[in-house]
């Protein structure tokens, strides 16, 4: 089984950043892709970022794209999102998720079989 754990939610003013965390528990996940999504307050979960396991390829959503940067650390069996220029429309729950299929990117979120329970971020204008 693989446990998710994330972290580094909070409350930011428009145009300040953060960086999320998810550490990865119960298997290796260095081999697999990792992904954020998000999902908004009465909205549905939306896809924000994925990185291969070696982390040489990264994919975005454009409502990100340029803002927010997706990395990870094999050793630590680690995933980051860094979130810079952060805006209003940002505020969400933010969960990472993995996958163990070889396709890549997937940005459908019920083809994710392990979730994390989320982290909270909250953008003030």
């Amino acid at each position: 089984q693989v446990q998710l754990a994330e972290s580094g939610g909070g409350l930011v003013q428009a145009g300040g950043s953060l960086r999320l965390s998810c550490a990865a528990s119960g298997r290796t996940l260095s081999p697999y892709a990792m992904a954020w999504f998000r999902q908004a307050p009465g909205k549905e979960r939306d896809f924000v970022a994925t990185i291969r396991g070696s982390g040489s390829n990264t994919y975005y959503a454009d409502s990100v794209k340029g803002r927010f940067t997706i990395s990870r650390d094999n050793a630590k069996n680690t995933v980051y999102l860094q979130l810079n220029s952060l805006k209003p429309e940002d505020t969400a729950v933010y969960y990472c998720a993995t996958r163990f299929g070889g396709a890549w990117p997937v940005i459908e979120g019920n083809q994710y079989a392990y979730w994390g329970q989320g982290t909270l971020v909250t953008v003030s204008s």
